[in-house]
């Protein structure tokens, strides 16, 4: 080996016999051997990114398995090329300065620096290469895959960090890290967020609160879409609009917010929607009509089978029925409501084993709200906004068969109506 990398066995005596000082001799043969080093290290770096890598990139093609085919992509396989000429001159400084009065300690220093940082490089893509596998992974599909490799590469990044510094200065890693201790509180405040997204990440993943692909809705910071990407200190979030909002990931954590996994996993999407009906219109029914809501298919057994009812029980009490307001009677909004409740009942894209209710809210100012509360089968947007639509395009369009009017604020229009008709 020493004479390998060493020329100065043969190159002293014949330097020498040209009549060259010994200073000169030393300093021409140490140039030979650098130069020699240098070559060989190329020489080893040209075999390791053409030869030995294309072999990888034909196996890794053949390979069945689709693992290595991520750390191609990821040009691992690249950066360990580099390695092993880097090697190769650090083990020759000791046969290059062989008998010159020279210190090689910085240059060796320069070389390990150098391969810390092409080793880091190396395991950083490794890194990458896991997340890309475990984002494409079912196994753990939603899971913050990018959260967990942030942090190692965090990791990875503080201690090679570490060690550069204990070479530059001349101290332990241990002490270093004493020294890093001391400035915690300074760390902390640098590193706030990182540490804030580290913890809510855990505290996502644990609770299963948010995978890839939910749809959430924050108001405080206008995110309502498909969740994007998860990664240590922030969450995107695809709004339907097709911008992206940036949540912080510890805002999921601190703030509240609303996941539609759950109706997603279920199948099925809530209809919550009101008619508010004007309470003037709201009255007993007559016998006219009561002859009239018996055509109504939806209601006529309804009708027919509440009228007998309610004559039994007049009968029964007694009780003048020639006053509406006396004993029981029928309203149309009650026949109304009734209806409602069949014709939802009745349609095909309405699950039928969830909730399907019609209600009465409290009064206000805008009428009398009748709620419509069901759950449609269809949870795809489009879909189920059509299917609302036709709900309360047919209710809408119902109501004034049985003398109800919807609730409005007065237009333009009827002002000048009003107007019209006191002239």
């Amino acid at each position: 080996m020493e004479q390998t990398f060493n020329l100065n066995h043969w190159a002293n005596e014949w330097l020498s016999a040209k009549g060259l000082e010994a200073s000169t001799v030393a300093y021409i043969t140490l140039g030979l051997d650098i130069l020699l080093v240098l070559l060989v290290s190329f020489i080893v770096d040209f075999i390791a990114r053409k030869l030995i890598l294309n072999y990888v990139t034909r196996y890794v093609n053949k390979s069945k398995n689709t693992y290595d085919d991520v750390f191609l992509d990821k040009k691992v396989f690249h950066g360990l090329a580099h390695i092993l000429p880097a090697v190769i001159i650090l083990k020759s400084l000791p046969l290059v300065f062989d008998g010159v009065d020279f210190s090689f300690t910085f240059l060796e220093k320069i070389i390990i620096i150098y391969l810390i940082v092409l080793i880091t490089g190396v395991a950083s893509k490794f890194l990458r290469s896991l997340e890309h596998i475990g984002l494409h992974s079912k196994r753990f599909e939603g899971k913050p895959v990018s959260s967990y490799v942030q942090v190692g590469r965090i990791v990875l990044y503080i201690a090679a960090a570490v060690v550069i510094i204990s070479m530059v200065v001349g101290k332990s890693p241990i002490t270093i890290l004493t020294a890093f201790g001391a400035a915690t509180a300074v760390i902390l405040l640098i590193f706030r967020d990182t540490i804030l997204g580290l913890v809510a990440s855990i505290q996502i993943s644990s609770n299963d609160m948010v995978r890839l692909g939910d749809w959430v809705s924050m108001d405080k910071y206008g995110a309502d879409g498909d969740v994007i990407e998860i990664n240590l200190t922030t969450v995107k979030v695809r709004n339907w609009d097709k911008t992206i909002t940036t949540v912080p990931t510890y805002a999921f954590i601190s703030d509240s917010f609303k996941n539609w996994r759950g109706m997603q996993s279920m199948g099925v999407r809530r209809i919550k929607r009101s008619i508010h009906i004007d309470i003037s219109s709201v009255k007993f029914v007559t016998d006219e009509m009561r002859d009239r809501f018996k055509i109504f298919a939806r209601v006529s057994q309804y009708v027919v089978q509440r009228q007998a009812e309610i004559d039994t029980y007049n009968q029964e009490t007694g009780v003048d029925t020639s006053e509406l307001i006396n004993g029981r009677h029928m309203t149309n909004i009650g026949v109304f409501r009734k209806y409602a409740l069949n014709y939802i009942m009745a349609h095909p894209k309405i699950d039928q084993n969830e909730t399907v209710m019609v209600r009465q809210l409290q009064p206000t100012e805008k009428g009398l709200p009748l709620e419509i509360y069901c759950f449609s089968n269809d949870i795809a947007w489009v879909n189920y906004e059509n299917i609302q639509s036709d709900l309360f395009d047919h209710l809408l369009a119902a109501a004034e068969r049985f003398e109800l009017k919807i609730f409005q604020n007065p237009s333009g229009s009827d002002f000048r109506q009003l107007a019209s008709t006191s002239e």
